[in-house]
């Protein structure tokens, strides 16, 4: 299956580009962003919106509640039957977005043997505290504990599921990928830059008004801080732990050190051209040379 595959750090510009090729390539947009996959979480996440898509159909975003855990064997599973999907339509996929595990998982560079997720285990660990799952964690598998995040009560939970899955791991099939990667990324300076705007506008447009009301709608708080970034910094302001202040400084500072692991993770992908989110001109002239090589071959 031939697919255009557009990554990057946050704040550079990917979801534009997205938007921008499938228009002159006829294709459509599978996102691969681990958390815009939840509805409700729009601003925090810097979701596309529908002026934004301008027509173009985007796939994998909005796909179950912020309350659920939507698993990387659930987004490969789901994304791989959109991108045949795509293909069969005569349109070409292209995949946009930061998420690392995501995106070399859907396309095959790293094994996915982890089992399905079990709803009603996850209901049951949903209620235990962060101490607790822990415990049990290490209990159930030491040597899968010393590898978890296990200040993440998401991941922790995800971790007791693979070990102590009533079925053994499915792997998915073998999908054949004819892939362009295209790069964006930005000099420090100018990465920070773009997230302090960026983060100012999200703000300034109402991410804490969000918080709020994916709050009122029920998702809990240790929820929201199990969802990263945005969400854990603004769940901590609106309980009181941090002032607005402090919310922003600690916010901005993480989505920074996020977007250097981000770029640590892609770097190990050799098959990435990478392209200046700050010249333009050049980087568009060059990124045509490469798609038209790469449309010749269809």
């Amino acid at each position: 299956m031939r697919a255009l595959v557009i990554i990057g750090p946050t704040a550079v510009g990917k979801t534009a580009l997205g938007v921008a090729l499938a228009q002159r390539l006829g294709g459509e947009v599978v996102s691969a962003d681990s958390r815009q996959v939840y509805r409700g979480l729009d601003l925090g996440t810097g979701k596309v919106t529908k002026s934004e898509m301008d027509g173009i159909p985007h796939h994998l975003i909005d796909v179950t509640e912020p309350q659920n855990q939507y698993t990387v064997h659930e987004y490969v599973t789901e994304a791989r039957k959109v991108m045949l999907g795509i293909s069969a339509r005569g349109k070409l996929p292209i995949v946009v977005g930061g998420t690392g595990l995501y995106v070399d998982a859907l396309l095959g560079r790293i094994p996915l043997d982890a089992p399905p997720g079990d709803q009603e285990l996850r209901n049951e660990l949903e209620s235990l505290d962060l101490n607790a799952l822990q415990k049990k964690l290490l209990e159930t598998d030491p040597e899968r504990y010393a590898k978890t995040d296990i200040q993440n009560p998401r991941r922790v939970i995800r971790a007791i599921e693979v070990a102590l899955a009533k079925h053994p791991a499915t792997l998915l099939p073998k999908q054949d990928f004819d892939l362009v990667w295209i790069g964006l990324t930005a000099e420090r300076e100018s990465l920070k830059k773009r997230i302090h705007e960026r983060l100012a506008s999200r703000l300034s447009t109402g991410m804490l008004d969000e918080a709020r009301a994916l709050h009122e709608a029920g998702l809990s708080y240790e929820r929201m801080e199990s969802l990263g970034l945005e969400y854990r910094y603004m769940a901590r302001h609106l309980t009181g732990a941090l002032s607005y202040e402090e919310m922003v400084a600690q916010l901005e500072s993480e989505i920074y050190k996020y977007a250097k692991r981000q770029m640590t993770w892609f770097k190990r992908n050799k098959d990435i051209q990478w392209f200046d989110a700050d010249s333009p001109t050049t980087q568009v002239e060059k990124v045509k040379e490469i798609l038209y090589s790469f449309i010749s071959r269809r």
